[in-house]
């Protein structure tokens, strides 16, 4: 007996050895994350172990169960209850979580509400950001939609409106702020027309762009060839950042029998694709955290908070059959008005399709996307690279995988028990690039007290993997 025979097509699901009765949060957080994401199921009867005890009195349990759901989910998301009968005759519940559309799906207790999320293979608390997000889902409406804290008589949209008359041929007319969405019916400036302004007043709409010298981020003679932070509006931060990679990238060519072949490092269409993603999808509510573009000698990552706004993995689904879901219509439609995308969702289609009519495209050489519940990173190879050039130095750097910022922390000299390691990718998989963390962040994710998360984080820093700053009741943690 499989565990996908269990649960069928749920992807995410929890094992419980047994119901826990007095202790309805240990499961019922689960079924709180699960109507918040994507679905999910749980079985009762298993241990974590995968060992199958079945439960005593299952039909009781699945009473209890249903009631327990009613009394403690508010509100109450939509569930089915069924029975597995193994072959010597032990019973199990499998209790399958639907996702649901009246988000957030809170746990209560005690007159107290909280909701969770799935988070790696755990149901955690959801942070404010995600809360937000929640919400916002939950009444049908999007963080671009919103009214703003700015005036429209202070802004100016002049990029905006240069433009759309360079790419369409068509005037900006003043009846187009309310059609395009910048303002609402009554004339407020919304999320998306702050964002879109000349200078954005929204500061964590920044983009954050390096040239590293070699494959990683580890310490060298010379750390980085190049370095830029851009603000401004979001059609300035799109050809700002495009601009970057052109200028830290170079074009080979090929002579032909009729001319030549050039021979881009990066398809410049996938590169656009990769970052019009990157701005127009991010989320907006995860305040202090931007997009990054890094670029290696072997490739380029994009990364943009805020994962798949269905809640997906983007790496366990089909890249050419991803409907279009928007975070941000309102942006996506402005930013599709001015012919740097389109509404069907084809932007993944695209940037594979760039790669493989590219004269040096092998299969190695795809691009990777990788996301999770609160970022996305695009990996884009660079074509030209060789690397039989690449130094073989023996320590951890070589270690590294691309896009993978969990890899090389086992090759430094210190060895590390298994325990630790699960708590060093705990760590990892919770934080993003750019955003900062404080202790408290960390004992309440790990359940630990100061003393031991302080041990498991210098681990960290002794690995190059995070870096600290400030000091005593300011200090702060972020991804190097």
């Amino acid at each position: 007996m499989s565990i996908t025979e269990l649960i069928g097509e749920a992807t995410e699901y929890d094992k419980k050895k047994a119901l826990e009765v007095k202790k309805p949060k240990s499961w019922c957080k689960s079924v709180s994350a699960f109507a918040n994401g994507i679905g999910g199921a749980l079985i009762f009867g298993i241990s974590n172990e995968d060992e199958v005890v079945g439960l005593i009195d299952a039909e009781h349990d699945a009473e209890t169960i249903s009631e327990q759901i009613k009394e403690r989910l508010n509100p109450i998301p939509n569930f089915n209850l069924r029975f597995h009968k193994t072959e010597d005759g032990k019973k199990l519940i499998i209790l399958d979580v639907y996702a649901g559309d009246q988000t957030p799906y809170y746990y209560e207790a005690d007159g107290s509400l909280m909701a969770y999320y799935r988070l790696g293979n755990q149901s955690v608390p959801a942070t404010p950001a995600k809360l937000k997000e929640l919400v916002l889902k939950g009444s049908v409406a999007s963080y671009d939609s919103l009214k703003s804290k700015y005036s429209f008589d202070n802004m100016a949209f002049t990029k905006l409106k240069s433009t759309y008359k360079m790419r369409t041929g068509i005037q900006f007319e003043d009846s187009d702020y309310e059609s395009f969405g910048i303002i609402d019916e009554e004339k407020n400036l919304t999320n998306a027309g702050a964002l879109l302004a000349d200078e954005s007043p929204i500061r964590y709409s920044r983009l954050f762009c390096t040239r590293w010298n070699g494959l990683d981020k580890a310490p060298g003679i010379v750390d980085a060839i190049d370095d830029k932070e851009y603000s401004g509006g979001l059609i300035n931060l799109l050809q700002d950042g495009t601009d970057f990679v052109i200028n830290n990238s170079k074009k080979a060519w090929k002579k032909t029998t009729d001319g030549r072949i050039e021979m881009p490092d990066y398809p410049e269409r996938a590169v656009l694709e990769g970052l019009v993603n990157a701005l127009i999808h991010r989320n907006y509510l995860e305040v202090g955290s931007e997009v990054h573009i890094d670029m290696f000698d072997n490739r380029i990552e994009i990364y943009s908070p805020g994962g798949m706004y269905d809640g997906t993995k983007v790496q366990e689904r089909d890249l050419m059959q991803i409907p279009s879901r928007r975070r941000n219509p309102i942006i996506a439609d402005i930013f599709n008005r001015l012919k740097y995308m389109d509404r069907r969702g084809s932007g993944f289609k695209k940037i594979l399709g760039d790669y493989k009519i590219q004269p040096q495209y092998h299969e190695s050489m795809q691009p990777k996307f990788n996301s999770d519940n609160d970022s996305f990173l695009l990996v884009l190879k660079n074509l030209n690279y060789d690397k039989s050039k690449e130094t073989k130095s023996g320590d951890k750097k070589a270690a590294i995988k691309g896009g993978d910022k969990k890899a090389a922390i086992k090759s430094g000299d210190k060895k590390v028990t298994k325990k630790t390691q699960q708590q060093y990718d705990f760590i990892l998989e919770f934080m993003n690039y750019g955003k900062e963390y404080g202790i408290q962040d960390f004992c309440d994710l790990l359940k630990l007290k100061k003393s031991r998360t302080k041990v498991i984080l210098k681990g960290l820093i002794d690995e190059n993997k995070i870096e600290i700053f400030g000091a005593n009741k300011d200090r702060k943690y972020k991804l190097r």
